[in-house]
């Protein structure tokens, strides 16, 4: 039951679902198309045990689930927590299941099929063993040739077609794109099977044309990927790429990392070797590239609740399977005209300013070759990112970058610089980056920050899994304000950083003169 006020009446608002015949099972809508099972698992396990989690089959285009917890306070805080939650640009709908219309178990389930979701069938029936096979998020992206293009594409279409029905797949050629240009990128949407199906009818059309038209140069496999996976693609001193290239008899390299720009996060990828070579090579480099994103989705799905007023979708920190080079990046918008962080006061949010410590001898590698990454860095992510002289630190061992700009463009900056810390190897392969920051707050508002007795300190602490400390018997800055440390690995930094702004915004409104308006009494002071 919800009360609300309106016009000096108070409406008692009811869920559909009358709280007596509420289950432990729930209906969700709406759920984008190509979400993996591994992330839309994590998701619900936030909210308590998942008993089982089946498809059910619908005519639209997004997926609906039937999910059953274990208790009925499980299920009503994923209800709470769900419902009308943004999941790539999707608003997910969830709504309770009545008892005693809950769909019955097993394959009597009508036009329902159920899987476990743990992948066994509780019915025991041979055909709901596995969950159905779902389009990968990350989409395969290859250039091809632009002499090429017309013989992909063939008379009227028939070729494409041809392809996509037999793979089951949906391929997009970007002809308009990049104009003159030698090579075109083309985007196969589909299960992993399917584009790599796909991929090897490709390579096999482009190998006859050449044969058909006398073209005697090599033609290698180029495959686009989004700079965040390529790290971990290439692996320790290359031991994933040696392997790769060992495995399947090809010879792999990468486009250099200058040649990335804000509106292009893709490199290249060149796979040389036979078509039948070269197809298992793609298998192989793109279940790397998968398990990366599914990872670091499983990761941000996790967080992104509880870090307010973050517009995920807007980051960039993924490709987002958007026809055409680098849209991952065109939905960006330019700093400072991000909007919907009602945590961060109203409009438009504030610039804030973080000096993030890292080792001293990684400078050359976020500054990058005559200033290259630092500056690509800095556009990409939005915000002013400079290193502070060696002589402004105390602490030899490191050095201090110094980033400046709203929300979103902290994640991005501070997200990147860890990475690249991992990439660069400045930590061992199992070993988690932690970083420190710092962040200046107002001296008045600094008790707020570590609440009586420092409740609200370790509640930040056990909330974000990230240290915070307010130094004692600091002496104000010529601003009046006093520094907060925070240290932790990614998440935990940037949700204590969230948490902290989110307190002195409060702190903020507080001070705002009060409307003078008199059917308003004066609020009671907090104490």
């Amino acid at each position: 039951m919800c009360k609300v006020e309106l016009h000096g009446k108070v409406l008692e608002v009811e869920h559909s679902v009358p709280k007596r015949q509420r289950s432990c099972k729930l209906q969700i809508r709406n759920i984008p198309p190509h979400m993996q099972w591994e992330v839309l698992d994590g998701m619900l396990a936030q909210y308590g045990a998942v008993e089982s989690c089946e498809q059910v089959n619908t005519d639209t285009e997004t997926a609906v689930v039937n999910v059953r917890y274990g208790a009925k306070d499980q299920a009503r805080l994923a209800m709470e927590k769900l419902n009308e939650s943004m999941m790539e640009n999707y608003a997910l709908k969830v709504s309770f299941i009545p008892d005693e219309t809950a769909a019955p178990e097993g394959p009597s389930a009508g036009g329902r099929r159920g899987y476990n979701a743990r992948g066994t069938s509780r019915s025991g029936s041979p055909s709901l063993g596995a969950r159905p096979k779902m389009q990968s998020d990350i989409p395969l992206r290859i250039l091809v040739p632009t002499q090429f293009v017309g013989a992909i594409i063939g008379k009227e279409g028939a070729t494409i077609r041809n392809i996509t029905k037999q793979t089951h797949s949906k391929i997009d050629i970007h002809r308009k794109e990049n104009a003159g240009a030698a090579e075109k990128p083309i985007t196969i949407h589909s299960t992993p099977e399917g584009c790599s199906n796909a991929c090897t009818t490709i390579m096999e059309i482009m190998q006859k044309e050449a044969l058909d038209t006398k073209f005697t140069e090599e033609i290698p496999l180029k495959i686009l990927a989004h700079n965040n996976f390529v790290g971990r693609l290439i692996g320790k001193e290359g031991r994933n790429l040696k392997k790769i290239e060992q495995d399947t008899e090809t010879k792999i390299t990468i486009s250099a990392l200058q040649d990335l720009t804000m509106y292009n996060p893709e490199r290249t990828i060149t796979v040389k070797g036979t078509i039948e070579a070269c197809a298992r090579a793609e298998e192989e480099l793109m279940k790397k590239i998968r398990e990366s994103y599914e990872s670091d989705m499983a990761a941000m799905n996790l967080q992104s609740n509880l870090i307010p007023g973050l517009n995920l979708n807007a980051l960039g920190l993924f490709p987002s399977g958007a026809p055409g080079m680098g849209h991952s990046m065109s939905s960006i918008p330019p700093p400072g005209a991000h909007g919907g962080c009602s945590s961060f006061g109203q409009g438009h949010p504030e610039s804030e300013t973080v000096h993030l410590f890292i080792p001293a001898l990684a400078v050359g590698a976020i500054i990058g070759k005559q200033g290259q990454h630092i500056k690509q860095l800095s556009h990409f992510a939005g915000a002013s990112i400079k290193i502070a002289p060696a002589e402004d630190v105390g602490a030899k061992p490191h050095r201090v970058v110094i980033i400046a700009g709203p929300p979103e463009a902290q994640f991005k900056a501070q997200c990147r610089i860890f990475g690249k810390l991992k990439e660069e190897n400045f930590f061992g392969p199992k070993e988690e980056v932690k970083l420190e920051a710092h962040i200046k707050v107002p001296s008045f508002a600094a008790g707020r920050v570590i609440g009586k007795g420092g409740k609200t300190v370790n509640e930040l602490q056990n909330l974000t899994c990230a240290e915070v400390v307010v130094p004692r018997d600091q002496t104000p800055d010529e601003n009046d304000q006093v520094i907060v440390k925070i240290s932790g690995h990614f998440f935990a930094c940037q949700l204590a950083q969230r948490k902290i702004q989110e307190i002195l915004a409060q702190v903020k409104r507080q001070q705002q003169p009060k409307p003078t308006s008199g059917a308003q009494l004066p609020q009671p002071r907090r104490k």
